[in-house]
C-alpha cells in the first residue's frame, strides 16, 4: 500500500509542477503562449487532471480558471496523499516505500 501511494504522491507532484511550470511559461508571452512547444508539452502532461477538474466544478467557474482550480486540488491532494502515506508507514515500516519513515523512527529513538 505505501508503495502504490509514492508513486501516487509522485504522479500528483508531476502533474502540480507541469501546471506550475505551464503558468510561468505563459507568463513570458501571454498572447501567444499556446504556439509555445514548452507550453503545450506541459499542456499534455497536466490535461487529465485540468479535464477532471472541470468535471468537478460547477460550470459557474469559467474555463480559464479550471487550471487554478485544478492546482489546488493537486496542492491538497499532494498533502492529503503525504499524511496518508505517513499513516500507513508508521502503521508497519517494513513496507517498501517506508525508508525514510523507518529512518526517521531510527533517529529520533537515538
Amino acid at each position: 500500500m505505501a508503495l502504490l501511494l509514492v508513486i501516487l504522491h509522485t504522479l500528483i507532484l508531476v502533474a502540480g509542477l507541469s501546471l506550475l511550470g505551464q503558468g510561468i511559461v505563459g507568463l513570458f508571452n501571454w498572447r501567444r503562449r499556446h504556439e509555445n512547444f514548452v507550453y503545450q508539452v506541459f499542456a499534455i502532461i497536466a490535461r487529465p487532471v485540468v479535464s477532471f477538474a472541470r468535471l468537478v466544478t460547477p460550470r459557474v467557474i469559467l474555463d480559464q480558471h479550471v487550471p487554478l482550480v485544478a492546482f489546488l486540488l493537486l496542492l491538497f491532494g499532494y498533502f492529503g496523499v503525504g499524511m496518508w502515506h505517513r499513516e500507513v508507514c508508521l502503521q508497519d515500516l517494513t513496507q517498501t516505500g517506508c525508508a525514510k519513515w523507518a529512518a526517521a523512527r531510527a533517529g529520533a529513538a537515538q
